[in-house]
């Protein structure tokens, strides 16, 4: 086709297709998605309030654990309720600006998580390794700092993929073949060069994270290596048990989106009804996983939890044991 012939438009809207592949299927699919989005709202929000409720929960842990509740429920809820639709109406139209909006939290929850985990890293890090400092090290304006700069680091580093999407020129379609927007699916619909979008959106992200995993790896070494010099084995095992359900929550992150980006980018012979699925569960079943995590793993939780009997009759199933330490 000669350029002459190429018509250049700004679309008003997207259509988002679902899962391609799998429409036949798309019922069966919405309906776990449902209960785990339904699960993760729940079990994250009740996270929170306990958080906020329990003065004993007043401490820097637990404020960057409702501050990861949060970012859960932020992510599942930018693109499960779109998808519902989908599945069960044949909803597929979305306006620009919707869209843009979905690009703009999932990649900054994404980024944002990531550096709310290295925060968190910091907290047992601070309180093994430096124990007698823990008090004038972590006080709460050093802790709302520390909040600040996670929220002003993720925004300046996704705000400009808003720009790079919207200069785009679009011909030919409008069908994003995914079931929510994401930067680059929505990017290879343009008729012009997306080299900038595919490096900044994948790279820039990318090594941002990558530094936190590095951070993460430093500061949990130094901490195994305080615990192992420890001199009783009771105080070990309360050690890493302060730490367990962190590490649990880091692998829970780290694992699957790593895995979702690399098959995404380099997984060419996957198919692309693969990547979707596995997309649509990065977005839930983290953030189902983490308040189940903390819950049970987490005794001062379990027991706020237990203090509030009202709030138990909304956990579902299986989702604490008070008597879990």
């Amino acid at each position: 086709m000669s350029h002459s012939n190429v018509t250049i438009f700004h679309p008003a809207g997207f259509v988002l297709l679902g899962i391609p592949g799998l429409e036949a299927y798309h019922i069966w699919l919405s309906i776990p998605l449902c209960l785990i989005y339904i699960t993760a709202a729940l079990g994250n929000s009740i996270l929170i309030v306990v958080i906020v409720m329990e003065h004993n929960l007043h401490e820097p842990m637990y404020f960057f654990f409702s501050v990861l509740a949060m970012m859960d429920i932020l992510l599942s809820t930018t693109t499960v309720p779109k998808a519902l639709p989908i599945f069960w109406l044949h909803a597929h139209n979305i306006a620009v600006d919707a869209c843009v909006t979905q690009v703009f939290f999932v990649h900054m929850m994404f980024v944002g998580e990531s550096a709310i985990l290295l925060a968190m890293a910091f907290d047992p890090f601070v309180a093994i390794c430096a124990p007698l400092r823990y008090t004038a090290v972590l006080i709460w304006p050093v802790v709302g700092r520390i909040a600040l700069v996670i929220i002003t680091r993720s925004f300046c580093i996704i705000f400009p993929v808003i720009f790079l999407l919207k200069r785009l020129p679009f011909c030919r379609t409008n069908i994003v073949r995914h079931s929510y927007c994401e930067h680059i699916g929505v990017a290879r619909l343009a008729c012009a060069d997306i080299t900038v979008n595919i490096w900044y959106g994948f790279s820039v992200p990318i090594v941002m994270v990558i530094l936190d995993v590095i951070l993460i790896a430093v500061s949990y070494s130094l901490i195994l290596r305080a615990v192992f010099r420890l001199p009783s084995q009771e105080a070990q095992h309360k050690a890493f048990s302060t730490c367990g359900s962190h590490l649990c929550v880091i692998l829970m992150f780290y694992v699957p989106s790593f895995f979702t980006l690399l098959t995404h980018h380099f997984g060419r012979n996957i198919p692309q009804h693969v990547h979707i699925l596995l997309a649509n569960l990065y977005v839930v079943v983290p953030p189902m996983l983490n308040p189940i995590v903390y819950g049970v793993k987490t005794k001062q939780i379990c027991e706020g939890v237990a203090h509030h009997q009202d709030l138990v009759l909304y956990l579902p199933s299986g989702l604490m044991d008070p008597h879990e330490s």
